[in-house]
């Protein structure tokens, strides 16, 4: 069933669906504002323009459960973006908008786009029945069996701070590696090995510095190795694939914050996912400190690592 608007007179203290224009409320009486008593038409609030109005809304999942992080836009009649945002940790999303005809699209990796019609009084409050997100049924999962990583589409960088102020970016040129989809998603695996030598930052006598002992020290320890020890499936499109990182001969553990992309034919049965984490590169042993005169670090101890991995069914 379609969500159908719902329209109420502007109350600061209207029910529980509107927690966010509810805290909106809240830090309007925290500033001295005082609700509007004027002519009809005239907003209901304080601060809210003459001709507007509130729009508000929940949105869960299929266990209808809040959907936190759901994008949210509202277009007008003419296509013209009139909010976009992403729903609150309890699925709210709110917004001031002018009085008129719009629609409320909302959509999330792995769910089906859901596009709903509504009409936004002057002065009053307009809410939507719960919009629940239901999953993208042509998002199949990849087929049991060994895939290949296709190194030429696909990509392996990191990017460090650089005196506490621009980004440094780079990445390992040579990798190779392999995922083997289990019967079911949860029981599969993946192993990628990166060649050290080839890292590469677009600086020569910078990437000599980071292949030298002060760093990874590609001499004694020519390769990085991550292998999966866990899939965890989070909703939609997002797992999250524990495993363990080698670096400099030190294990750690490393989660990797993963979307899943798809299947496509294109020279085969290819599937993609695209991932990211963190590293504290003190956990590897990557100790080189050069600080400058307020005691900040040239290279920031924190390294964000980024993947964009395509792979082809063998």
């Amino acid at each position: 069933m379609e969500s159908a608007p719902r329209n109420g007179p502007l109350d600061p203290w209207f029910d529980v669906h509107s927690w966010g224009v509810r805290s909106m409320m809240v830090l309007g009486k925290l500033l001295g504002r005082q609700p509007a008593t004027g002519r009809p038409g005239a907003s209901g609030i304080d601060g809210i323009p003459l001709g507007g109005g509130l729009f508000s809304v929940k949105v869960a999942d299929p266990q209808a459960r809040p959907f936190s992080g759901a994008e949210i836009e509202v277009l007008d009649r003419l296509g013209r973006t009139l909010a976009h945002g992403e729903a609150d940790t309890y699925g709210f999303f709110a917004a001031t908008l002018p009085g008129g005809e719009h629609r409320f699209i909302v959509h999330a990796g792995g769910y089906q786009r859901r596009v709903i019609p509504f009409e936004v009084q002057a002065g009053r409050h307009t809410t939507l029945d719960t919009v629940t997100l239901r999953p993208d049924e042509e998002m199949a999962l990849p087929e049991q069996g060994e895939w290949l990583i296709d190194q030429d589409h696909s990509s392996i960088r990191f990017v460090a701070r650089h005196i506490g102020l621009s980004r440094v970016h780079g990445q390992f040129a040579g990798f190779h590696g392999r995922i083997k989809v289990g019967k079911r998603m949860e029981d599969s695996e993946v192993e990628v090995t990166m060649d050290a030598a080839s890292i590469t930052t677009g600086n020569t006598q910078r990437d000599a510095h980071l292949r030298s002992p002060d760093f990874l020290d590609v001499a004694r320890y020519p390769r990085l190795h991550f292998v999966s020890s866990q899939f965890g499936y989070l909703r939609g499109d997002h797992w999250v694939i524990k495993g363990s990182l080698t670096i400099r001969g030190v294990t750690g553990t490393a989660l990797l914050d993963t979307r899943y992309l798809g299947l496509q034919e294109w020279n085969g049965s290819r599937t993609a996912i695209c991932a990211s984490t963190e590293l504290h590169r003190e956990d590897y042993t990557l100790n080189y400190r050069q600080l400058l005169g307020k005691g900040i670090n040239v290279i920031g101890s924190t390294i964000k690592i980024e993947l964009d991995v395509q792979a082809i069914r063998q």
